[in-house]
Parts: C-alpha cells; structure tokens; sequence
C-alpha cells in the first residue's frame, strides 16, 4: 500500500519509495528460489544494483494498494537482467515498469563473481523470456565535462547499507532532491535512469552535476568530491 508516509505533498508514492518496494520485490523473489541476499551473505556474496530504470504512467495515490511483478528476463555470467511491472491488485491498472541490472560480487575482493556457481547455474530455471517489458532499457548517460556543479554533500548513518555503501535508493533520492519542491508542482516525473559506477561510502562527500536536455529531461553525473572518481551517472525525464 502506498503509505501516506512514503507519499509527497501531492500524496502520491515517493520514487524511492518504490524503487525500495522494487528492490524489496527482487529480493524476495531471490530468496524464494534459492539465490537471494539470505543465503549469499552465508558464503560471501551478494547482489549489487548496477542499473535501474523506472517509467511510470502514474505514481500510486495514498492508500491506494498495488502489486510490484518481477522476473528474471536472462542471465550471463556475471550480470542478470531483471523486469518489474506496477499494476493494481486485480490487474486492470498498470503504472509503469523497470528494468534493472545486477551484478553478483564476492564481499571480500568486491569483484564480480560467477553467478553460475551458485547451486549449478539454477538461476536458468527461472529465466521467462515472453513475459512484456515495454520500456527502454537503460543506456549510457552522456554528460560534457562542463556540466556545472550544483551541490555538495556529505552522506551519513542512514546512507549506508547492508553492503557496506551507499544506498542504491538514496543516489535517487538526493538527485531528486535537487530541484525545489515548486518545480514539483508544476513537472511529473515520468522516468528515471541510475547506472552505478563506483562505490562511495558513509563520510564520503559527493559532488552533483546537472545539465538540462531538451525541453524536459535532466542528466546529472555523482562523483566523489575528494577523489575526483565518478561513482554514477542518471538520467530523468519530465
């Protein structure tokens, strides 16, 4: 349900918000079928986010109950791509869709590792390929080097995760957080892209840059202040 607390003053569903029911849905799912973030931890690995991408038609009113759908739409060795669908309780209603791409990694050299390897490859049996995504998958984010800084910020206690960085969800929400609420008013987000490069960490400083393309869309680039080392870049479109 969209809780009136994870709403915005629009009462409709915060985007980090759904990105965590989206995030909660893989996980779920994972579990249930042996390869979740349970189970993983148990033998030093685990699940990271590598893109994310989220389309919305419209964003779930409060009160309003819906259902996150998610499957495996294929797997390589090293990364799997996996799809969400939005949509009322009874079906009639769809909000929108993701697209997402996880990489496996091995907790103590935090280098990919072989997602194969994990029960003898039973992540292929539960790979659907003709089930509907209609949206875009997510493509590299083009950004000139003279794009402007617009914020600095210093992460902290609730930034960090169970991985040990910063939350995949917080980047969505301290990129949404650089436009006023005004310009909310009047703008509806209609799609979000994130591609995480590097890992930043609790204390770590990180620098925002934006630039506007076209008429309604925003690229914004995050990198560490102190290091210079890009760790994602996303795209929005209004």
């Amino acid at each position: 349900m969209a809780e009136p607390f994870h709403c915005d003053f629009r009462g409709r569903l915060f985007m980090g918000h759904l990105g965590n029911h989206l995030l909660n849905a893989a996980d779920f799912h994972s579990t249930d079928r042996g390869f979740g973030m349970k189970y993983l931890m148990t033998i030093q690995r685990s699940w990271v986010l590598s893109r994310l991408a989220i389309e919305m038609d419209e964003m779930p009113e409060q009160y309003t109950r819906f259902v996150v759908e998610t499957w495996v739409e294929s797997a390589m060795r090293y990364f799997t791509s996996r799809n969400f669908r939005i949509v009322s309780p009874d079906g009639t209603k769809v909000y929108g869709y993701g697209r997402s791409i996880w990489a496996m990694i091995d907790t103590s050299t935090r280098q990919p590792t072989d997602i194969f390897a994990i029960d003898n490859g039973a992540i292929n049996n539960w790979i659907v390929t003709d089930k509907e995504c209609p949206i875009q998958k997510g493509g590299r984010v083009k950004m000139g080097n003279d794009a402007p800084l617009v914020r600095t910020i210093e992460t902290h206690y609730n930034d960090v995760d169970i991985n040990g960085h910063i939350n995949s969800v917080k980047y969505i929400e301290h990129i949404l957080d650089l436009w006023p609420i005004d310009f909310y008013r009047e703008h509806q987000l209609r799609r979000f892209e994130i591609a995480y490069v590097a890992e930043a960490h609790g204390g770590d400083h990180l620098a925002f840059y934006s630039e506007a393309v076209g008429d309604s869309g925003y690229n914004v680039r995050i990198a560490n202040a102190d290091s210079g080392v890009e760790v994602c870049r996303a795209a929005l479109v209004y």
